[in-house]
């Protein structure tokens, strides 16, 4: 295969330069997920949102500045803010937004685009992520809790009343207020579990662009790359089949695909946080199949026909 040729010392070079840079954002967004774990209740953030449901929606795009999040633990949290009574459309705004909508993914992004239009990529994934999580969570408010919702997921949302349209259901012993030790205890037990789930797939995609990078002829990319839609859609297809961490994906995008136009790697920032084989699977635990295919669908053609558009005017 002429196309392929694997050399040991490319690889570590480029395989090292990727995982030095990009995990100590993986342990940041873990120790703010654990400490958001510990000591923030799903009452507390409940009560921070408008009563108005459509404004309660936009406002929930915009906590994963205050409340980071990434998107290996969205499942989770979400599905104990709807045991609370957290509204449906605003927990899924939360959970499609909060992986980018963040200072972690932020300052990941300007790092790792240093030199290649750092300011307008990272503008343009932040407000975008916010943009096209708000309309899901928008179009999901508008059918029955029923329809979306998994019988099997235990969840059994109380009908809305009080701020924001919401009623806190009744808290079980576990979510009772613990001790300062234990919220401590939380927090590390937490973060190691999210950093340590989280760092094998960063390593395992890692790895697999570093080989893309260092062992494939240019050459065979070039149709791909400098055909515009076709690199956004295959861009996105790369990003769900990586599965990586929303803290780190901006590493590998900036350096292992450069050949690639601006708005694929921004198509691949946007649609791998929000959907990739690993969240298929997490998304099934609270959403029907259908459901979570319907969405699959919905962000594939729906961020890669809007990069196709930005094509051009940004970069």
């Amino acid at each position: 295969m002429n196309w392929f040729a694997f050399n040991p010392g490319d690889f570590a070079v480029s395989f090292l330069s990727v995982l030095l840079e990009g995990i100590p954002f993986l342990l940041l967004g873990s120790i703010i997920s654990g400490v958001i774990e510990a000591c923030v209740s799903p009452q507390r953030l409940a009560a921070a949102l408008p009563r108005n449901p459509t404004l309660a929606v936009c406002v929930s795009g915009l906590l994963g500045l205050v409340f980071p999040m990434c998107e290996c633990g969205s499942v989770v949290i979400i599905r104990r803010f709807l045991k609370k009574g957290l509204p449906l459309g605003s927990a899924v705004t939360y959970m499609l937004a909060a992986p980018i909508v963040s200072p972690v993914v932020a300052i990941s992004t300007l790092a790792a685009f240093r030199g290649q239009f750092s300011v307008e990529m990272t503008t343009l994934r932040l407000s975008l992520g916010l943009i096209i999580g708000v309309v899901a969570g928008l179009v999901v408010q508008r059918f029955p809790v029923k329809t979306i919702l998994r019988n099997e997921a235990g969840i059994y949302p109380e009908s809305t009343a009080g701020r924001g349209g919401l009623k806190i259901a009744s808290t079980s012993g576990l979510d009772e207020p613990v001790r300062e030790t234990n919220k401590v205890l939380t927090a590390i037990y937490t973060a190691s579990t999210d950093f340590l789930d989280v760092a094998v797939f960063f390593i395992i995609g890692a790895a697999l662009t570093s080989i893309l990078g260092t062992s494939i002829d240019r050459t065979a990319l070039a149709p791909i790359a400098t055909n515009v839609p076709l690199s956004i859609f295959g861009m996105m297809g790369l990003a769900a089949a990586l599965a990586l961490c929303s803290t780190t994906d901006a590493f590998i995008a900036a350096t292992s695909f450069g050949m690639f136009p601006m708005t694929a790697k921004l198509a691949f920032l946007l649609f791998g946080p929000m959907f990739d084989l690993k969240l298929y699977w997490l998304y099934g635990i609270l959403f029907q199949k259908r459901v979570v295919i319907i969405l699959a669908i919905s962000l594939f053609l729906g961020i890669g026909l809007l990069c196709w558009r930005l094509t051009g005017i940004f970069f």
